[in-house]
């Protein structure tokens, strides 16, 4: 097992300005060995998971119709927690892999970190030119101390609080987005709000899907979460973090919760449409999410406001990576540069709501409304959030320590464990896979 070296990747997430300059990051040939480069045709295999927007924007067939003679066979795991143990294990045998996979941000530090020599250097690759279009944290992510760089940026995730307007109407409260945010200026009034609503709520439906989600909207303010400046473990040590699992019990304790494990339970999914939940916090990618799962009869029930005190925070975001074991690297990095291009990002965010991450993209969806969610102006609502986001310091194994919250605060929701003995669980628990 390779030792994971002390380093935390820091993410400047208020960065909405400062385009890097363009610049030639190395050759575009390869090794690869694409029969398409010599007229052939070639087919391309795509691995991500949840929702990236393109196949539902139609972007892989369109790149088939631009680009005869490639095929993309495309494959997604919903639950990323899922996915990644599945690629880890693959990417250590080198067979299985797709030619583009999807990496969560919170991995990113952990691919920079310990599996440089399994990725391949986009510098090398037709995707170079397309390394500096990104706002001034995205690339650098995904950038090893010796330069090389492991990943295009798709996109990035501020966050907003989405609500069901029709089952907040039923139950008295403020159904506009400004009146909603009026009411909910910290967490705290957040919590008090969903107590009113429960006092007068629908029969069956829960203020808020689950405390897991609530923490991570919570951290996704910090600028510190679970590593330090220097690259030190800070999970247990840190009061932000504590605070926010502590908000979260308190919420799954009071029975405001729908104690729903966020893309595993199938309650979950089914909740977007039955109306067993009535908010979500919700990053810009779910709203794509929450459009496929309550379908055309969620048209007009579902609205997106601000996060508490018009705070801003950032949950997730992803990038696209081409395995060394790939045959198609050339082929693959065409593919990925095309897809993460700013025309492609912008049209992704205004069909299925996945925020962009290249300073061009940004700029051309700030007017953006979406009709499904009661015209809300989620270019500026997100837009908002992007730009207020603290910087965050990220590092190798922030997936894990994230994953073992949200699973004791499960256990607080569904077996009633004491929010101490939750905590003290899950601290052990990172202790033993981390050290």
């Amino acid at each position: 097992m390779q030792t994971p070296r002390r380093t935390a990747v820091v993410l400047a997430a208020a960065v909405m300005s400062g385009v890097l300059v363009l610049s030639a990051c190395g050759g575009s040939g390869g090794s690869s060995t694409d029969t398409a480069a010599s007229g052939g045709p070639v087919e391309l295999t795509v691995g991500l998971f949840g929702t990236f927007g393109y196949d539902e924007v139609g972007l892989f067939k369109e790149y088939e119709s631009q680009n005869p003679g490639v095929t993309i066979k495309y494959e997604s795991t919903q639950g990323e927690d899922k996915y990644w143990p599945a690629l880890q294990t693959r990417l250590a045998s080198g067979s299985g892999v797709a030619d583009v996979q999807g990496i969560e941000v919170a991995r990113i530090s952990d691919v920079v970190t310990n599996q440089p020599d399994q990725w391949t250097d986009l510098r090398d690759t037709p995707a170079a030119d397309a390394i500096s279009r990104y706002i001034g944290w995205k690339e650098p992510a995904a950038t090893t101390p010796d330069g090389a760089v492991l990943g295009l940026g798709t996109d990035i995730g501020p966050m907003g609080i989405c609500y069901r307007s029709d089952l907040l109407q039923q139950a008295g409260l403020p159904t506009d987005p400004a009146a909603l945010s009026a009411e909910m200026p910290d967490w705290n009034a957040f919590l008090a709000l969903g107590e009113r609503f429960k006092a007068s709520a629908p029969a069956g439906t829960s203020w808020h899907d689950s405390a897991g989600g609530l923490y991570n909207a919570i951290v996704s303010q910090q600028k510190e979460i679970y590593y330090g400046q220097s690259g030190d473990l800070v999970f247990d040590s840190n009061p932000a973090v504590r605070s926010a699992f502590d908000t979260a019990a308190r919420a799954g304790q009071s029975g405001l919760t729908a104690k729903l494990e966020q893309f595993v339970d199938p309650g979950w999914d089914q909740g977007f449409s039955s109306g067993s939940f009535a908010t979500i916090a919700c990053p810009s990618w779910m709203i794509g999410y929450i459009k496929g799962k309550a379908g055309d009869g969620g048209s007009g029930k579902w609205n997106v406001t601000s996060l508490p005190g018009g705070a801003g925070g950032n949950w997730g975001g992803a990038y696209l990576g081409i395995p060394q074991a790939s045959q198609h690297k050339d082929e693959a990095a065409k593919l990925i540069a095309w897809l993460t291009a700013p025309e492609q990002q912008a049209r992704v965010f205004r069909e299925v709501g996945n925020f962009p991450s290249t300073t061009q993209a940004i700029a051309s969806v700030t007017d953006t409304t979406d009709p499904y969610f009661n015209n809300a102006p989620i270019g500026k609502i997100f837009s908002d959030s992007a730009q207020n986001a603290p910087v965050q310091i990220l590092g190798p194994q922030d997936g894990v320590i994230k994953n073992a919250m949200v699973q004791a605060l499960l256990s607080v929701e569904t077996t009633g464990a004491a929010p101490d003995t939750a905590w003290n669980t899950a601290v052990g628990n990172v202790k033993n896979q981390v050290g």
